[in-house]
């Protein structure tokens, strides 16, 4: 999950903040649930990619905050490369097809439904 390591590589964060992150950094397109944050969270953590621990905030309530390893910033940093290399061969596929560049991806720009 490189989203979820290069928010944590921004600083260590608790799982609605980074729900809140993901959806601020995709422009609203990725409105993620807890349903798919925490078994990721999870998974990274048995991975040895992030570490968990509890505090509590000031309002008294109890928070499970993640912080990436070194071994998760590696993966980052592997995985940043691949996704570069994706984004690189599919903008030459892009070319060679004679598609126009595309503008960002933006939510306000997608479709709504009749009556909507």
């Amino acid at each position: 999950m490189p989203i979820v390591l290069a928010i944590l590589a921004e600083g260590d964060n608790y799982g609605y903040a980074i729900l809140e992150r993901v959806r601020q950094l995709s422009g609203g397109c990725l409105e993620w649930k807890d349903g798919m944050l925490y078994p990721a969270l999870h998974r990274l953590e048995r991975l040895g990619l992030i570490e968990a621990r509890w505090e509590v905030s000031e309002s008294g309530r109890r928070r499970k905050y993640y912080r990436i390893t070194s071994q998760g910033q590696t993966q980052l940093e592997d995985e940043r490369r691949q996704w570069e290399a994706v984004d690189a061969t599919l903008r030459g596929i892009w070319r060679a097809l004679s598609f126009p560049a595309a503008a960002p991806y933006s939510a306000s720009a997608t479709p709504q439904p009749q009556g909507a």
